[in-house]
């Protein structure tokens, strides 16, 4: 069961609302289940004309306002609709009253036994859901305190789902990020958008920040990558910034104003209170004499290094691939849940980091499966261990290989080959460790990333971007090879596709007229 929880001025508008038609005359038989008072005592009566009359119902919600001492809430009336699965039994007209029962009492609004409480109503309009309607003013004048009653009701779904047998739901542990609203989906829908823009710049967000180890560096790719940025300046240091916006320029409202996102709303750990602690514990830059992977001097502070070598660039994918495999050896043999939660944590900036190097839509729907078992509850953050930071070394490390000019070798596609099966092997150790956690929803998460790195469409063309100058053909797998060599000859989608730009993350690479020529030419 979910809840969802809105504000409003006016009782009357959304009364007449939920004992209407509906907006396509989906309502049918509304009638209160609970309330206060018992609903029979609320029912809107019926006028001489067949009408119902509402005026006593909206009077007697409205009149602890008037009462109320001292400032009342901007939107005093507080909704919440309440949904059951697709797959639940219909409950009845008791239980869904139990239903809005829990939730008054876990918000605070109407608590059990209190006789001050607010004055409240449940209406039922279909079978799978009611709508909850409360007055922010209690019957001795005072304020309800709300705290956290998204949270609260989230803990009342659990409770009910448990207490009638019903479909069970993720907790609201914050591990998840805000999804697009259905206004963002239906323009995206609308305009002929593949995604809303807040999906494709919390992709691109939260991929610049695994490369990244400081703000002045964060900024600068992100303006590199065409995303509008608005940063927000303390007022007591003007030179401090304390939070930012982001913004996509070609994605615009209808007013024609770009629509901005903070980075709480994209992400919980994207705020910019979370990137600092992210970096403060970030491994050093390219060039960085610190970076054990560093072979030679690379002066700049841009993570592209135009003049890497096919085997420096081969190097770094095949001790990227040894770093996973050794954190997923690590990840299984440990008892210590601090090692465990930063290699979780830093799995998932690889994971991001590959999917941006190699667009490859397959890993980067793993990646966004990944996303939500990477955090920890409540918003914390993972304390680092030496076993993240090697992993995170090896993250920044792969950003230097994000040269769209440069041409990838045959042993460069297998090495990256081989990362994706690690990544495979450490990313099913966290869903089954998350499992033994009960965290169900994180371990379904890690799941899906599986199931997405291991399954993708044979359909699909080997060489619809081809990068090397030996094409990969379908052929009968060779026995002898290696099990990168096998991964790497039957992979549906080729690896590489060229680094995203958060302006269109699915377009191809452009950089080769072979790879547009051969784009061009019709399937046969």
């Amino acid at each position: 069961m979910i809840g969802k929880v809105t504000r409003g001025v006016r009782a009357a508008g959304l009364i007449y609302y939920l004992f209407g038609p509906g907006r396509s005359n989906e309502h049918v038989d509304p009638h209160l289940v609970a309330g206060f008072r018992h609903p029979s005592a609320l029912e809107p009566g019926i006028r001489p004309s067949g009408r119902r009359d509402f005026r006593h119902l909206i009077s007697v919600l409205n009149h602890p306002l008037e009462a109320l001492h001292g400032a009342s809430f901007e939107q005093p009336m507080w909704q919440c609709s309440m949904r059951a699965a697709p797959t639940d039994r219909i409950l009845s007209d008791a239980e869904w009253a139990d239903v809005a029962e829990e939730v008054m009492h876990r918000t605070g609004i109407a608590p059990r036994g209190d006789e001050h409480g607010c004055r409240w109503i449940a209406v039922r309009h279909a079978d799978d859901h009611i709508h909850i309607v409360a007055t922010l003013a209690r019957e001795d004048g005072r304020r309800p305190r709300l705290w956290r009653d998204h949270m609260r009701v989230r803990e009342a779904c659990q409770a009910v789902e448990e207490r009638f047998g019903l479909r069970s739901t993720a907790p609201a542990d914050r591990t998840a990020a805000p999804r697009p609203s259905r206004a963002e989906n239906e323009q995206a829908a609308r305009r002929g958008w593949e995604e809303p823009p807040r999906t494709a710049l919390r992709r691109t967000v939260a991929a610049v920040a695994a490369g990244t180890c400081s703000e002045k560096e964060f900024f600068g790719r992100l303006e590199e990558c065409g995303v509008l940025i608005r940063k927000r300046f303390s007022v007591r240091n003007p030179g401090q910034i304390t939070g930012y916006a982001v913004a996509l320029p070609d994605r615009l409202s209808r007013d024609g104003k770009p629509v901005w996102f903070s980075g709480g709303k994209l992400a919980p750990d994207l705020t910019l209170p979370k990137l600092h602690q992210r970096w403060l514990h970030a491994p050093p830059g390219p060039g960085d004499p610190a970076n054990p992977l560093a072979s030679r001097d690379r002066p700049g502070s841009r993570p592209v290094s135009p003049d890497l070598t096919h085997s420096e660039r081969t190097e770094l994918y095949q001790q990227a691939a040894q770093a996973t495999a050794k954190a997923a050896e690590t990840f299984r043999t440990t008892t210590d849940p601090r090692v465990r939660a930063d290699i979780a944590a830093a799995t998932a900036d690889t994971l991001r980091t590959v999917a941006w190097l190699t667009s490859n839509r397959h890993l980067i729907r793993a990646s966004d499966s990944y996303d939500r078992a990477a955090r920890e509850p409540y918003g914390r953050f993972p304390a680092p261990t030496p076993d993240g930071y090697a992993l995170r070394t090896v993250v920044r490390s792969l950003t230097w290989t994000m040269n769209p000019l440069a041409r990838h070798t045959h042993h460069a596609t297998l090495a990256m080959a081989g990362l994706v099966l690690n990544l495979i092997e450490l990313i099913g150790a966290v869903a089954i460790h998350l499992r033994t956690q009960r965290r169900f929803a994180q371990a379904d998460a890690a799941r899906s990333a599986t199931h997405a790195l291991r399954t993708t469409p044979l359909s699909d063309s080997l060489v619809s971007r081809p990068t090397t100058q030996t094409m990969v053909s379908k052929r009968a797998p060779d026995l002898t090879a290696s099990p990168a060599q096998l991964a790497a000859a039957n992979f549906p989608v080729p690896i590489f596709g060229g680094p995203h730009t958060a302006l269109d993350p699915g377009s191809p690479s452009t950089s080769h007229s072979h790879s547009q020529s051969h784009r061009s030419s019709p399937r046969r």
